[in-house]
C-alpha cells in the first residue's frame, strides 16, 4: 500500500504538481480529425486546464486558453478566420501560437498601437495523426509525436471511440498492466451477469512483466496454454505513460483533471483480401455511452464498459492507502515506482521514459504485436469467419464498447463485406480467445 502523500503524488494533474509536470512531457489525443470537419471549435479540458480546440479556415489547428485575455469571454463561442480564432465578443484575433493579431477598435483609432503585442493568449501545439488530434502542453522543444507501427497499416477499417469516465486517470492506466483481471472480469463476470454459474474461464498459472523502451510487456500463461502461446511469447503492452496496446487497438486514458478521464479507443480491423485495396478517406468516431439512460446503471456488456465500471467503483480517486497488493500486482508496483522515478527525472531537468526526439527513430515504430500477420498481410473472408482471430475476437461483432451507432456498423459492413451480428454479448465471443493463434501468429 502507499502513503497518502505518495498516492496524492500519483493522481495530481495540474501544472506545478510533480505528476502534472511529468504528464506535460507527452502528447495526448483530445479529439478526432473528423470532429473539427463537422464543427471547427470544441471545448476541451486537459490536465486540469480549460481550453478551446479549433481549426481555422486555412486548415491550421490551434489549442488556446478558454478565455480571451481582454474581458475573459468564452472563446468556445469564437469563430475561425483565415489565420486563427476570433473572439465573438470584441473581435480580438489570435493565431495558433497565441499571438494576438488584431484588436479591431484599438487598431482603428490608433494604427500605431502595439498593445496587441502585450496581450498574447496561452497556446499549445496540435498535430493530426491516425485520425486523431494530439496536444502537447509541456516545455519546448516538444518531443516528437510517436508514429506507432499500426498507424501506418494499410487496408484497414479504423474507428475511434470516446467516453468520459468520472475518476482519476491513474487507476484506469493501472488496469493496463493487470493480466489476471481478464480472467475474472471479462470471462467469468459476463457469465454471472447472464445468470450462468459456469463453466468459468481457464485460470492463470503464471504472469510476467518485461520493461522496454516504450513501456512494459505483460505476459501470461493459463491452464489451457503454455509458454509457446503468444500471450506469453509476445504479450501485450502497457504503453507509456497512459495507454494499453493489445495489437489491434489502442486505449488511451487521457487525464482531464484529478477526477475525470477521457477514454480514447482506436480500433483497426483488416479487411478481407477480396476487399483490397481498401482506402479509408476519413476515420469515423463516436461517443461511447457508459450508463443506461433508463436506469443510470453502468453498462457492462462490452469489454471496456466492464473496465469502466471497475475503475469508477474504486472511487473518483482510488485510496491506495487501504490496498493489500498480492502476487498478481507485481506490474502495478513496477509502473508506480517508474512514475516516481520519472517525476524526479523531470524535476531535475531530464527527459522521462518514452520521450522520442530522434526523427530517425520516430518512423513506423514497432511494438510487440500478437497476430501481426493478420494485420499486415490479412486473411481471406473464409479464414476470418472460420477462426476467432486474435484481437478481432470475431469480425462480426464489436465487443469492446456498447452503443456503436448504426452508421458506423453499416460503414464497417461495407468495408468488410460482412454482416454484423445483432447479439453484442461478449462472453461467447471471448470464449474463442482460448484457441486464438498459433505461436507464429497465424490463426489456430
Amino acid at each position: 500500500m502507499l502513503t497518502e502523500a505518495n498516492n496524492q503524488s500519483l493522481i495530481e494533474t495540474a501544472a506545478g504538481t510533480r505528476m502534472g509536470e511529468l504528464l506535460r512531457r507527452y502528447w495526448y489525443p483530445i479529439a478526432a480529425v473528423a470532429e473539427l470537419e463537422e464543427k471547427p471549435v470544441k471545448r476541451v479540458r486537459l490536465l486540469s486546464e480549460d481550453l478551446v480546440l479549433y481549426k481555422d479556415l486555412s486548415g491550421n489547428y490551434g489549442l488556446v486558453d478558454r478565455h480571451c485575455p481582454h474581458r475573459r469571454a468564452d472563446l468556445s463561442f469564437g469563430y475561425p478566420e483565415e489565420c486563427g480564432l476570433r473572439c465573438h465578443y470584441h473581435g480580438w484575433l489570435f493565431d495558433k501560437d497565441g499571438k494576438c493579431l488584431e484588436q479591431p477598435f484599438d487598431d482603428m483609432v490608433d494604427s500605431t498601437s502595439r498593445y496587441k503585442d502585450k496581450t498574447p493568449i496561452k497556446a499549445y501545439p496540435v498535430e493530426a495523426k491516425a485520425g486523431l488530434l494530439w496536444a502537447y502542453m509541456g516545455p519546448q522543444p516538444a518531443p516528437l509525436l510517436p508514429d506507432w507501427e499500426p498507424f501506418n497499416w494499410k487496408n484497414g477499417f479504423v474507428q475511434i471511440v470516446f467516453s468520459e469516465i468520472p475518476c482519476n486517470w491513474f487507476q484506469c492506466q493501472e488496469n493496463s498492466i493487470d493480466p489476471v483481471h481478464f480472467e475474472w472480469m471479462h470471462a467469468n463476470w459476463p457469465l454471472r451477469l447472464k445468470g450462468k454459474t459456469g463453466p468459468y474461464g481457464a485460470r492463470h498459472t503464471k504472469v510476467g512483466f518485461d520493461e522496454f523502451d516504450y513501456g512494459w510487456v505483460y505476459k501470461r500463461v493459463r491452464e489451457d496454454t503454455d509458454e509457446t502461446n503468444p500471450l506469453w511469447s509476445i504479450g501485450r503492452v502497457c504503453l507509456w505513460p497512459n495507454c494499453l496496446f493489445t495489437g489491434g487497438h489502442f486505449e488511451w486514458r487521457v487525464p482531464v483533471d484529478d477526477t475525470k478521464t477521457l477514454s480514447v479507443g482506436w480500433f483497426f480491423n483488416r479487411v478481407p483480401k477480396d476487399r483490397e485495396p481498401y482506402v479509408q478517406n476519413s476515420i469515423p468516431y463516436w461517443i461511447g455511452p457508459t450508463t443506461d439512460p433508463k436506469t443510470g446503471e453502468w453498462l457492462t456488456n462490452g469489454v471496456m464498459n466492464q473496465d469502466f465500471a471497475a475503475w469508477v467503483g474504486q472511487g473518483e480517486i482510488a485510496d491506495r492507502t487501504g490496498e493489500h497488493l498480492a502476487r498478481s500486482d507485481r506490474g502495478i508496483v513496477m509502473i508506480r515506482n517508474r512514475f516516481f522515478e520519472d517525476m524526479e527525472t523531470v524535476a531535475n531537468g531530464g527527459d522521462p521514459k518514452a520521450t522520442i526526439r530522434d526523427p530517425k527513430i520516430n518512423n513506423d515504430i514497432p511494438l510487440p504485436i500478437v497476430g501481426k500477420k493478420q494485420f499486415v498481410e490479412g486473411f481471406t473472408r473464409e479464414q476470418l469467419m472460420s477462426s476467432s482471430v486474435f484481437d478481432n475476437v470475431t469480425p462480426t461483432r464489436f465487443v469492446f464498447q456498447e452503443g456503436q451507432p448504426e452508421a458506423i456498423k453499416r460503414a464497417y459492413e461495407d468495408a468488410m463485406g460482412l454482416k454484423m451480428d445483432d447479439d453484442h454479448g461478449i462472453s461467447d465471443a471471448l470464449s474463442g480467445i482460448r484457441r486464438v493463434t498459433k505461436p507464429d501468429g497465424s490463426p489456430a
